[in-house]
């Protein structure tokens, strides 16, 4: 099933060179794509490769086109931003080859009576929805899932299988949550008494916006007394930690094995690279840009791109930095102390 570059310009924009009835069944990268293929240049460092490509059709910049688009045979759309124009139209081609999960509750699913589950809605085999649970229109509820009491899952909000979103939990419409993922576990809290933890109950909910992807084995604790609040558009990746109490800006994105410590507040539009730590109780501005295995230990109150790691080194190289950082505090004051002599002898010179 295909479609025409027409109809692509009709949905999506941009301006169309070549044959409006030229039919693309998908897309695919510029040195696979064939031609029944549409393929997408956001990189200018492939032009030449993009020049070459036996694509049907291909997504450019007004810059790039000016440049290629003489030994390009196909035909081009041509738009600002060709990244976005890709993902927009790669969502339509899967729309068109997507194998909906069938309306209606699998006979093997176990659905309490007291929960309300929208006719449009599906509900996959070894499913559990307990008692009270809202489960919107057009869900999709995975197979072996479990919704717990009392939770509520907005319209066309996805759970992949094996997913675990527990009771009181809210998530807004549109949402995907893939498989593996814990919504609403217990936070990690628990008070000292002479050695002796005493657990604190986490009686706060998990409260998600609208439009939010949650990766993988992705876990987000619920609060202790006020809730954990991821709002909408927020993107995270696979086996990320978000502790209790915490608040995730809007439209803010993660990558993998990020880390974030309880009653932490994030702001909108920040983001986080690979295996970065947030330390607790911190505040971080909108639009703050953290990079991959860094460790934020304080708060952040200015926008801007953060950095916080050593370099990869030889493992003897490493060890005699860290004996430099070590001994960097008694190195201070022994600087100090030089300056002050040398001060003292300039001035002694000067009279």
């Amino acid at each position: 099933m295909g479609t025409r570059l027409g109809e692509l310009v009709e949905r999506f924009g941009g301006q169309l060179a070549g044959d409006p009835n030229l039919e693309v069944t998908g897309i695919a990268p510029l040195a696979d794509a064939g031609a029944s293929h549409i393929s997408f240049l956001s990189n200018s460092k492939f032009r030449a490769q993009a020049a070459q490509s036996g694509a049907a059709a291909l997504i450019l910049t007004p810059a790039d086109d000016a440049l290629i688009g003489d030994e390009y045979a196909g035909a081009r759309i041509v738009t600002p931003n060709p990244y976005v124009y890709f993902a927009r139209a790669a969502q339509y081609f899967a729309a068109l080859h997507e194998i909906k999960a069938p309306v209606g509750i699998h006979p093997g699913a176990f659905v309490d009576a007291s929960a309300q589950v929208d006719a449009s809605a599906s509900v996959g085999v070894h499913a559990v929805i307990e008692a009270g649970a809202v489960i919107g229109a057009g869900c999709v509820i995975g197979p072996g899932c479990v919704v717990g009491r009392d939770a509520v899952i907005g319209a066309g909000t996805q759970l992949l299988a094996n997913v675990t979103f527990h009771a009181r939990c809210v998530i807004g419409q549109r949402g995907i949550i893939h498989s593996g993922a814990v919504i609403g576990t217990d936070g990690f809290g628990f008070a000292n008494e002479g050695g002796v933890y005493i657990k604190i109950p986490q009686t706060g909910r998990v409260v998600i916006g609208d439009d939010v992807d949650i990766g993988a084995n992705t876990t987000i604790d619920r609060g202790a007394l006020a809730d954990t609040i991821i709002e909408d558009g927020v993107k995270l990746d696979n086996q990320i930690q978000i502790g209790h109490n915490c608040r995730i800006g809007a439209h803010t994105a993660m990558a993998g094995c990020v880390g974030v410590a309880g009653s932490a507040i994030i702001g909108k539009y920040c983001t986080f690279g690979g295996a970065a730590m947030v330390l607790g109780h911190l505040t971080i501005a909108d639009r703050v840009h953290v990079g991959s295995g860094s460790m934020v230990s304080r708060s952040i109150a200015e926008p801007g791109q953060y950095t916080g790691f050593y370099p990869l080194a030889k493992n003897a190289d490493w060890e005699k930095s860290a004996a430099i950082v070590r001994n960097l505090s008694s190195m201070r004051e022994k600087i100090r102390t030089l300056e002050k002599t040398i001060k003292t002898l300039t001035t002694q010179d000067e009279k």
